[in-house]
This record gives structure tokens, C-alpha cells and sequence, in this order.
């Protein structure tokens, strides 16, 4: 069920969410506001994962893996531990 909110956005933002809206694709100021909320998301989301890359490559040289890590690896992927 989508939740309803109010927000004060000045009226030249308005405007260009209006001509957005009218140019864009989009059906209405709604769908353009969730566009960005979803671009956004991934933004984020591929922000995190070059963190996490570059925490790896910073935390000294790689070892092999072993049956262990790989068991503990899928562990952590199914939800069924924590990292």
C-alpha cells in the first residue's frame, strides 16, 4: 500500500518537476519523485559497493580460500549468519 507525504517544495521547483513530468515520460509529479528516489537508491547502492571494494583491496594481500570461508561465504549470502 503506498504511503501518502506532504513536503513545501518552492514553486520554481515545481515548475521544473512540471516541465519534467511533461517532457520526461513520466505520468505525474509522483512517478517523477519516485524515479529520483530510485536513482538514488542504486546511486547509493553503487557508492556502497565501491566502499566495500576498496576496503578489500586495502586490507592487505589476498589468501587463498578455503572449504571454510566458502561454506561461511554462503552462510552470510542465504541470511543464515552474520559477516
Amino acid at each position: 500500500m503506498a504511503n501518502t507525504i506532504s513536503i513545501a517544495i518552492p514553486e520554481p521547483v515545481v515548475a521544473y518537476i512540471d516541465s519534467r513530468v511533461a517532457t520526461g515520460g513520466y505520468g505525474n509529479r509522483s512517478e517523477y519523485i519516485r524515479d529520483l528516489v530510485r536513482n538514488d537508491q542504486r546511486e547509493q547502492a553503487k557508492r556502497r559497493l565501491r566502499d566495500l571494494v576498496i576496503e578489500g583491496l586495502e586490507s592487505g594481500a589476498a589468501t587463498p580460500m578455503t572449504p571454510t570461508d566458502w561454506t561461511e561465504m554462503e552462510s552470510v549470502a542465504r541470511g543464515l549468519s552474520k559477516p
